[in-house]
């Protein structure tokens, strides 16, 4: 079984709570994307209308192999169409504000899962059927990793640390999976170049958020704390959430383990950004009961870990990282926050259609067509895993 074989077999479509209005101060954009980053179509918007990035608020991330239609924000009026590398949007409507990710009610998917050797029919319906029953467990998934170096360096934990050079030479030096080739060189390149910040100016590429900082150190050698905080504050946010995710990952596996290892449920393990996490084929219904409604809180100073069980997994955790809890706000930051809250241990996707016919693109092979409506937040990518789980059992 094969997956994103082509964009148009990853279609997501984002679906608002708010309705646009025929007059105000923002105007709202339906954008469609193709196999380009949320962050990539973000500047190549704000270029061709001609604004500033900050100008410009996307209230969600998609995924880069994917056609997607999505929505943003743009502070002021502009044209009733515009298009760019990747991208086209049309003029939707006006609202009272910038777009913020509270604002999307769900996201929908179609998906075509392909090569699937035939004869697998009744078991694909079988899967889909459990998927429904038992849902998943709703970790992150790889998608939101994407400022995780593949050592596992990440700036998130350098700033928590209250750490601005670590963070600045993470950011600077170590390569992340949506880099393009021309970054992927300046930092190999900044690695040792380390400190000589007009050298480095010199060979960062242009344009890039690299150059604002770097022209920065160049005058102001040791200070690297301002220096951070010339980063966009998205990407400082990106930073913060990916290893606020990642941990909240860490958490969720270790509480589903004990419960999944309580009852003598079996599971697999699926690896994500560097970590095993426990994946089921199937729950009993008492177990589904009591987890399907069941939410655990991401790591923040603020955060309130009420259960024994729960506080004893998160002091563990907390204790490997070197972190405690009182650390997790970003003091050595100005415009970047780490988000409060809690998340849904499991995941049960609203699947609404689906078809299996001939594969196409590999004759002799089966495709599976799939519609669904997943919660913001949640990983279409993680469905197709839990199903062909299901198939494999």
């Amino acid at each position: 079984m094969i997956f994103k074989t082509r964009p148009e077999d990853f279609l997501v479509r984002e679906i608002l709570k708010i309705s646009p209005h025929p007059f105000g101060p923002y105007a709202l954009y339906q954008v469609t994307k193709r196999g380009i980053s949320t962050l990539q179509a973000h500047v190549r918007l704000a270029s061709a209308l001609g604004v500033r990035p900050s100008a410009i608020a996307f209230p969600g991330l998609k995924d880069k192999k994917a056609v997607a239609i999505q929505y943003a924000s743009l502070k002021g009026k502009g044209p009733e169409e515009v298009r760019g590398p990747g991208f086209s949007a049309k003029l939707a409507g006006f609202f009272h504000r910038h777009l913020s990710p509270s604002d999307i009610q769900a996201n929908e998917f179609t998906l075509t899962i392909r090569l699937i050797p035939q004869g697998l029919s009744s078991a694909l319906e079988k899967a889909l059927s459990e998927v429904q029953r038992s849902g998943l467990p709703n970790y992150f998934d790889r998608q939101r990793f994407i400022s995780i170096g593949p050592d596992g360096q990440s700036p998130g934990k350098k700033i928590l640390l209250r750490d601005a050079e670590g963070a600045l030479k993470v950011y600077l030096t170590t390569p992340f999976p949506l880099d393009p080739p021309s970054h992927r060189a300046f930092k190999e390149k900044a690695k040792t170049l380390w400190g000589q910040w007009e050298l480095l100016l010199k060979e960062a590429p242009s344009p890039s958020n690299y150059r604002s900082v770097l022209t920065y150190l160049k005058d102001h050698p040791t200070n690297f704390r301002k220096a951070l905080n010339l980063v966009t504050p998205r990407v400082l946010t990106l930073f913060l959430s990916s290893y606020q995710s990642w941990l909240w990952n860490k958490l969720a596996g270790r509480f589903l383990r004990k419960r999944l290892e309580g009852q003598g449920v079996p599971f697999s393990l699926l690896e994500i950004a560097g970590e095993k996490l426990p994946f089921y084929a199937s729950l009993p219904e008492g177990l589904k009961e009591e987890l399907a409604d069941k939410t655990l809180p991401f790591f923040h100073h603020k955060a309130a870990f009420e259960e024994p069980e729960l506080l004893g997994l998160a002091q563990e955790i907390l204790r490997e990282e070197g972190l405690e809890l009182h650390d997790f706000k970003a003091r050595i930051l100005s415009k970047a926050y780490l988000s409060r809250g809690e998340r849904k241990l499991l995941l049960f996707p609203s699947l609404s259609a689906y078809s299996i016919g001939d594969d196409e693109l590999h004759p002799g092979f089966l495709k599976l067509e799939l519609k669904m409506l997943l919660p913001p937040g949640s990983y279409a990518t993680l469905v197709v895993k839990a199903i062909a789980l299901k198939v494999l059992d």
